[in-house]
């Protein structure tokens, strides 16, 4: 049975009010006056905080997982791994609650939010795609881990929003240049 028209609408008008906001604040009574509906309508909808910044971040996931996608198609291993993280950055600076779905795995109901799951589950198997390549290719160290990739993307993300805007290419250069391969790992020195 299809959702009725009244209840699609009420649903888009809570997402349309809630993207406006910083994920980390967001309280369901606020949506639900500012959406102009009733505080059971938006619970019965996304009865946690959790469930409406999964519902969010959806579309962000499916961005984050298409730049996963063009990264392993680029045909410059270096260009595709900084091209990746650049973009990464720029959709954790845009959407808030993308950490949030990214690291807290364990809060997530998958019986709810299938839809998170699957788009976050892409969203994996891009970065493993993306860092496997790059470490291959001899352009990242090879004991990183995605986990770890991921969580460093995190913390950069919050070493930007503490700072300011002009500082990310410098952070995200000092990122990559702590994951380039130690000189012991690189065949050259195997040789020597």
């Amino acid at each position: 049975m299809s959702p009725r028209a009244d209840a699609v609408r009420s649903r888009e008008r809570i997402l349309e009010v809630a993207r406006g906001r910083d994920a980390r604040t967001l309280r369901l009574n606020d949506i639900a006056g500012d959406a102009g509906v009733g505080i059971g309508t938006v619970y019965r909808h996304f009865p946690t905080v959790r469930a409406l910044i999964e519902a969010l971040s959806v579309e962000t996931l499916m961005r984050l997982g298409a730049a996963a996608d063009r990264a392993v198609a680029a045909p410059d291993a270096h260009a595709a791994f900084r091209g990746f993280l650049e973009d990464a950055l720029t959709l954790q600076l845009q959407d808030s609650g993308l950490e949030t779905v990214l690291t807290d795995l364990a809060l997530t109901d998958a019986d709810l939010h299938d839809e998170c799951a699957i788009a976050r589950g892409k969203v994996f198997s891009g970065y493993d795609a993306v860092l496997s390549r790059a470490q291959r290719d001899g352009v990242v160290r090879r004991d990183l881990s995605v986990a770890q990739l991921q969580r460093l993307i995190c913390g950069l993300e919050h070493a930007v929003r503490l700072g300011a805007p002009a500082d990310r290419d410098l952070l995200l250069d000092i990122l990559l240049s702590g994951m380039r391969p130690a000189a012991l790992d690189s065949p050259a020195a195997a040789i020597g």
